[in-house]
């Protein structure tokens, strides 16, 4: 055991409250969540900041000594990796994320380029017992994952966003929904179901008005998959339930097609009852077409409305409407007009009807 100054603490230990002087081991348990100490060993020009407990995104630089936690990734618009079988102090492996998940790149994003490096220096100790300098390995998350996790809205109504993919608006459109349902009056709960560890979607969901908001790191999840989207999904919905908000919104990171359980928990029937509306935000007016198939065909699911960059002008509101039935709103230039559509489609507009211009 030695000690460790950091310079940077990835927003994936925020649970833990590191300070920048930490215990750390050699022995390191090769598991996801699992909190370790590195020192970048690259210089980067692009995708090349780290979001910091605080929120904060910080620039990293080579040199620089970084807490963050093992984990995976496997991301379309990013790169993709796993955590290795065994490590070792020296041992050289990559930033996935610009939330602070570390782990062995198995592929690049030409647009990102190359992830950094990053050499291993050791596993940060917690003490959890009292009086006792016996150090465990600190993990993420302020409590477990209980896959038997129930599920109880307890009645409150609920909008879950879905994409075609990544980078495809659903985080600017639940901000926009949040924002206008807030400015109606409604108290709203708002979290993040499924994707790679990073609070900024749901810091700027509390930004726009959220009560409180949850991520699924809470959990002790770094990345998501399909074997524990589902109990993450049934989790945040009882516990966002609890203090009887107006409304509860949530998005499902990814896409419809991808590997971070989206597909898993739209396949539950028990969460699929508890929808009470489902927003698609689609790329295009083809991305479009095929969420909506796919959301009718395997998920029996019929979607509220269309947003995300297919509806950035009326051209492709007119398609959505006419090829596929659906209404459209834009939730940058008309983020008005889709929350005051939910709330119609939720049936809570007579109840917290829009107040008259003076």
């Amino acid at each position: 055991m030695k000690s460790v100054v950091v310079d940077k603490i990835a927003s994936i230990t925020q649970a833990r409250a590191l300070g920048h002087e930490l215990r750390i081991s050699e022995d390191i348990p090769c598991e996801e969540g699992v909190i370790i100490v590195v020192e970048v060993l690259t210089e980067k020009n692009t995708y090349n900041m780290l979001e910091l407990t605080s929120g904060r995104m910080a620039k990293v630089s080579k040199g620089d000594i970084v807490a963050g936690a093992l984990g995976h990734r496997k991301a379309l618009f990013g790169y993709s990796g796993h955590v290795p079988t065994q490590i070792k102090p020296g041992d050289v492996i990559q930033m996935l994320n610009i939330g602070g998940v570390l782990g062995v790149c198995d592929s690049a994003n030409a647009d990102r380029g190359r992830p950094f490096d990053c050499r291993v220096l050791g596993v940060v100790l917690q003490f959890p017992f009292l009086g006792e300098r016996i150090g465990v390995p600190a993990r993420i998350g302020q409590r477990p994952l209980d896959l038997a996790a129930p599920l109880n809205t307890q009645g409150v109504p609920v909008i879950a966003l879905a994409g075609t993919c990544m980078e495809a608006g659903k985080t600017a459109a639940a901000c926009a929904i949040i924002s206008r349902m807030r400015h109606r009056g409604l108290a709203v709960h708002a979290f993040k179901a499924t994707g790679v560890s990073l609070r900024r979607d749901i810091l700027a969901m509390e930004d726009a008005g959220a009560r409180r908001s949850m991520i699924f790191t809470d959990f002790g999840v770094g990345t998501t998959t399909a074997a524990v989207g589902p109990a993450l999904t049934r989790a945040m919905l009882t516990e966002m339930a609890v203090g009887q908000p107006d409304v509860i919104v949530f998005e499902l990171g990814d896409g419809l097609l991808g590997t971070y359980g989206v597909e898993a928990i739209l396949a539950a029937a028990d969460i699929r009852q508890s929808l009470t509306a489902v927003v698609l935000s689609a790329n295009d007016p083809v991305a479009a077409w095929g969420g909506v198939k796919l959301l009718r065909d395997k998920f029996l699911i019929e979607p509220a409305v269309v947003t995300g960059p297919a509806t950035d002008n009326q051209v492709g509101v007119d398609i959505i409407a006419a090829q596929m039935g659906v209404s459209a709103f834009n939730a940058r230039s008309h983020g008005t007009e889709l929350g005051d559509h939910l709330l119609e489609v939720t049936g809570l507009s007579a109840k917290f009807p829009a107040k008259s211009a003076a």
